[in-house]
């Protein structure tokens, strides 16, 4: 920072000397100054590993949902998630006269509709896989941090006796016409039809899940207007979990819950002039039509999302021991840990200013000539280990003094962490009763940005995404260095 200062300073001082003889000894005594810098630099080795992560922080905006297997390292990966509905902020159903019912005067809803709507998806589009749609006995808490390892099973948090359905689906909806798949509107989705008799907590029976809604609807329409009340007195959500089947992982965007129901609405009657008809006293007679209307609940950034990822460990733990090289693997499988050389960097240098600390990551080339190989990692976060799980659960974004991002080089193959002295100059100042004192993670992640391209948020990469990198400490390849320039005044 002095060095540029200078060299601001020094820029001044010309343009006093070109207006003005008298300030000659300025440039002069900076320049004089500046002959004082001393400028120093050095490269130190660092050392890497691949860690485990076991589970992740999972709330996301994508649910996703399959089971794949990697064809480079031979890994399954299982995906499920649990997806909540958004209260409706307006009435938008009709009014309850308006409503068609059936043979004994009940409200009735002709159908009911769960979409998973999605835009991408790995693996093999035309690969039969099977699902199932589990419903929730009470809501996820926002007071609660789920991780990708919750297992809503295993917690009692599914109902007892509830809504179960299963579908067999492909990413590729073959009873979708062609001609309305190839629009550019058409947003392809998983259908699940909800149409199967519904039993409520109370034992309340219904023909289907719409009409379920509908009644608790016009019963006490508040609970339908509020977040807390319809996740919490109508609808907790579901657990959409991976049945059977292998090839395919798809990109959840966004879940509706779509009921269909008929309803009258009223009109002018007119004859076959195109007159208006009137009655005996002189009023308009009314005709009265039956129109198909719905109502969409969606899962919006609003309401809560997680996935649940199921990793193979036996051969996650086999990667892990492969000391030829350290590992990024997506989703929730394996970090690379990286040893920082604190104390041999500023050996001598205390007291001097780190103007850069730069490392670079070399990306091993993935072998495998599958044309469903995995994902490159596109964007690395570098943190303290400390900071493992804080860094997501509090919700932060990269400060680029104690956090880092690192994007994907395609021309050099590498990610590259530049300047990260002040991680350095931090690091050396923590407590060392901790054995990971001098230690940082490298995690694969994804970024949002806002329309003025501010960094918002950082949240754990969930997409299938594998890579090997040089290091280990069975390293073949050349040592990874972390190169520093230090400056200091003589």
């Amino acid at each position: 920072m002095k060095f540029k200062l200078l060299l601001g300073l020094m820029f001044i001082a010309s343009i006093f000397v070109a207006c003005d003889e008298d300030t000659d000894e300025i440039g002069s005594s900076l320049i004089e100054k500046l002959d004082n810098i001393e400028v120093m630099t050095d490269t130190f080795e660092v050392t890497t590993r691949s860690i485990v992560s076991d589970s992740v922080y999972s709330r996301n905006l994508t649910g996703y949902l399959g089971r794949v297997r990697d064809p480079e390292t031979g890994a399954y990966i299982t995906n499920d998630f649990i997806t909540q509905f958004y209260a409706l902020t307006t009435t938008i159903f009709p009014g309850e006269d308006s409503i068609c019912r059936n043979e004994a005067g009940e409200i009735d809803a002709d159908s009911c509709l769960l979409r998973l709507y999605f835009t991408d998806y790995y693996g093999d589009s035309l690969a039969t896989m099977k699902l199932k749609v589990i419903e929730l006995a009470e809501p996820m808490s926002e007071g609660v941090i789920y991780y990708s390892n919750f297992d809503p099973e295993e917690a009692g948090l599914v109902r007892e006796g509830g809504l179960e359905v299963t579908r067999s689906y492909s990413l590729i909806d073959y009873n979708v016409k062609d001609s309305l798949r190839e629009l550019s509107s058409y947003m392809p989705n998983i259908k699940i039809k909800l149409d199967k008799a519904y039993t409520d907590k109370a034992g309340n029976t219904y023909n289907n899940y719409g009409t379920y809604l509908m009644r608790e609807y016009f019963k006490d329409p508040t609970n339908f207007r509020n977040n807390y009340k319809f996740t919490h007195n109508i609808l907790p959500g579901f657990y959409i979990k991976s049945q059977s089947g292998l090839g395919s992982m798809v990109y959840i965007d966004n879940s509706q819950l779509q009921v269909n129901f008929r309803y009258y609405t009223t009109s002018n009657s007119y004859d076959d002039d195109g007159e208006l008809v009137y009655d005996d006293d002189g009023n308009i007679v009314q005709e009265r039509d039956t129109i198909n209307g719905y109502v969409l609940f969606s899962g919006t950034e609003e309401v809560l999302l997680c996935t649940k990822t199921t990793n193979d460990k036996e051969t996650i733990q086999n990667l892990v021991a492969d000391n030829s090289c350290s590992y990024l693997k997506t989703p929730a499988g394996i970090f690379t840990e990286m040893t920082l050389p604190v104390d041999e960097i500023l050996a001598n240098h205390e007291n001097d200013t780190i103007n850069s600390a730069k490392i670079v990551l070399e990306r091993i080339n993935n072998k495998t000539t599958s044309e469903y190989a995995l994902d490159i990692p596109q964007t690395l976060l570098m943190i303290h280990k400390s900071e493992l799980y804080s860094f997501f659960e509090n919700h932060e974004v990269a400060d680029y003094k104690t956090s880092f991002l690192a994007a994907y080089s395609s021309s050099y193959n590498t990610y590259t962490f530049n300047n990260v002295g002040s991680l350095i100059k931090n690091i050396y100042e923590r407590d060392r009763s901790d054995e990971d004192w001098n230690k940082v993670v490298i995690i694969p992640v994804t970024t949002s940005y806002n329309s003025s391209s501010v960094l918002t948020s950082i949240t754990h990469d969930m997409s299938l995404a594998s890579t090997k990198l040089v290091g280990g400490s069975e390293n073949p390849y050349g040592p990874i260095k972390v190169s520093v320039i230090y400056s200091k005044f003589e």
